[in-house]
């Protein structure tokens, strides 16, 4: 596995460790109801959480790596962002003729502080550059304003409203789709990344 480190102004983005602390953190985000309400899986205890872990270091074990899920560390939380304890998780999923899904989510006492936004940033200079991606797309479910605002500000455009996307809480959920073009994304912002190789889902970081 060649890991994954990308730096922001105030976030860093890692590989997520088998630790009882990125554990605990991915439980904080997949445990709680509210961080949850607009992810397309039921709120998860922390043993599944400990097993989705394990499953992300899997995904980047593999030789053909196609599913990048990351952990989110606030910068200032510690000298080195990697001992870091994550407050959400990022997501890109590749797909055919070089697409790729993006999504994450975030811890709720971390919410209105832009973080959404600084994590679109460094996942679109993931996709655009290293990974070589010319497509890049978003689900999120309508109900979805917060999220709504970040990938339009972040130059995505709406391309259509998906009904009935997801079975969820008894119910049928609608989703608008979202996309951005590697010759469309403005580059903006001082987002580095390394680790990623040449040829290597809020929006919802699908499975998990």
């Amino acid at each position: 596995m060649v890991p994954i480190r990308l730096t922001g102004p105030r976030l860093a983005i890692r590989e997520f460790h088998h630790t009882p602390e990125d554990v605990d953190a991915l439980y904080a985000v997949f445990g709680d109801p509210e961080a949850t309400r607009y992810l397309p899986f039921e709120v998860r205890d922390r043993e599944a959480c400990a097993d989705q872990i394990e499953q992300y270091l899997e995904e980047a074990e593999r030789e053909e790596r196609t599913v990048y899920r990351l952990a989110v560390t606030e910068r200032a939380a510690a000298a080195d962002p990697a001992d870091a304890v994550p407050v959400g998780n990022a997501a890109l999923g590749l797909g055919d003729h070089r697409s790729a899904t993006l999504g994450y989510a975030l811890r709720r006492d971390t919410w209105g502080r832009g973080y959404a936004g600084e994590i679109t940033a460094l996942l679109c200079g993931l996709a655009f550059g290293p990974l070589g991606v010319h497509r890049l797309e978003a689900r999120v479910d309508v109900r979805n304003a917060a999220s709504v605002r970040v990938l339009s500000r972040a130059g995505f455009q709406l391309e259509g409203r998906i009904r009935h996307d997801l079975w969820l809480h008894g119910r049928w959920h609608d989703s608008y789709l979202y996309a951005l073009l590697s010759d469309e994304w403005p580059g903006a912002g001082a987002a580095t990344a390394t680790g990623a190789g040449a040829g290597a889902g809020s929006p919802r970081p699908e499975g998990g």
